[in-house]
């Protein structure tokens, strides 16, 4: 029981850091609390060797997760990548998460895309006694799978829905009091794509805006307590820019909100009895839709607190001849908030039919779980194989 107490612990603190600086935590420390975190991972490794940037990005096949609406301006007609994360190597060895994402483009200006995340917590023993023995292992997990439908709405202009399936095992036990959690979500997505003369350069701009999981709390114990899923506010844009014929750079930025309510902070010489009730009242009772819109002005610090739940994020990629890429981020979350502040950086590269793609992240918060972080993704062209097939 211990242990798995302490998995739990590690997998709802994955966005937050382990520096918390000597102060006054009770004023300053207060992070958006939600169930399943992992939905927040970024999967892939683009998209996460630029500092976790990928609203406005130039589309690929792991769009679903950053912006599912940039599917019909993909090249390819169709596409399926494979992604792998072991998550906090420097706490524990066996937890992972696995991400397969796929899209086929239907004609010229539509898309269906799915994908599959499997977040694993590894072995867990429980019930044992002080001397290690009397115990039974568990593999808690945590996974979502989801489908969405993107078209163009005109020559520049994209939207996108997605619908979710969740689903959260971390029970040491199933009865009556501890079962599964599972939610229903939706994301609604748009990107806006543009080319514009810089100079002599005909340089490619974008918008990107993604509203993900926006749906029903998530419960693990009948619905007698609830938690908001980490429904979010995604805006990015990006700038693509021909070097020349070969050589291209781009830079991109993203700025994220999670649209679920502050957790209040009791008040000095409030009572505890009034401060459950408020809490009753003003969080718990909370309905997910009302909550998005509590969410923009519900700190306890108000405008400034406010200002400190926004991350940002700044990413920059170069690549040669459409085959191999450079990257580099920064990702930025204010100290009170998680303190996720770290560096990433990454390579890719690609081929007729496939693509590799690896990314590497370096904290600079101390004590940072996340810290050496890796992933890895494995993309393969639908296309470029029907074309190889087709030569034989």
């Amino acid at each position: 029981m211990k242990n798995l107490k302490v998995y739990i612990l590690l997998a709802a603190l994955i966005f937050v850091s382990m520096s918390i600086q000597a102060q006054d935590t009770k004023n300053q420390f207060n992070p958006v609390n939600t169930g399943v975190t992992s939905l927040s991972i970024a999967p892939d490794s683009r998209g996460g060797a630029m500092g976790d940037v990928g609203a406005a990005t130039d589309p690929d096949v792991n769009s679903q997760y950053w912006n599912p609406a940039k599917y019909p301006f993909t090249i390819s007609r169709a596409g399926v990548s494979l992604s792998y994360t072991p998550w906090l190597r420097k706490l524990v060895n066996d937890i992972d998460l696995a991400y397969l994402a796929g899209y086929y483009r239907i004609g010229d200006y539509s898309a269906l895309s799915t994908s599959l995340r499997y977040f694993s917590l590894g072995e867990v023993t429980v019930g044992q006694d002080g001397t290690g023995n009397g115990g039974y292992s568990i593999n808690p997990y945590e996974m979502s799978f989801d489908v969405a439908y993107s078209r163009m709405l005109s020559q520049n202009l994209s939207a996108a829905v997605a619908l979710r399936f969740i689903y959260s095992d971390l029970a040491y036990r199933q009865d009556e009091d501890v079962t599964p959690g599972s939610a229903f979500a939706a994301d609604v997505a748009m990107y806006y794509n543009r080319y514009l003369v810089l100079g002599q350069r005909e340089c490619n701009f974008a918008l990107g805006m993604n509203i993900s999981n926006i749906g029903s709390k998530i419960s693990y114990d009948s619905g007698n307590n609830s938690e908001f899923i980490p429904t979010n506010l995604r805006l990015g844009a990006s700038l693509l820019i021909p070097m020349d014929e070969y050589n291209t750079f781009a830079i991109s930025a993203d700025a994220n909100k999670l649209l679920v309510p502050t957790r209040p902070i009791q008040a000095t010489g409030e009572s505890d009895t009034d401060y459950e009730d408020r809490l009753q009242r003003d969080y718990r009772d909370v309905s997910p839709i009302a909550g998005i819109f509590k969410s923009f002005s519900d700190a306890p610090g108000g405008f400034k607190e406010e200002m400190q739940e926004v991350q940002w994020s700044l990413g920059a990629e170069y690549t040669y001849h459409q085959q191999f890429s450079v990257r580099g981020g920064y990702h930025y979350e204010n100290e009170n908030k998680g303190n996720r502040k770290y560096f990433s950086v990454g390579a890719g590269f690609k081929m007729n039919v496939f693509s590799l793609d690896a990314a590497y992240l370096i904290s600079t918060a101390q004590s940072n779980p996340l810290d050496q972080t890796l992933r890895f993704s494995l993309s393969f062209d639908l296309d470029g194989i029907k074309d190889i097939l087709g030569k034989r």
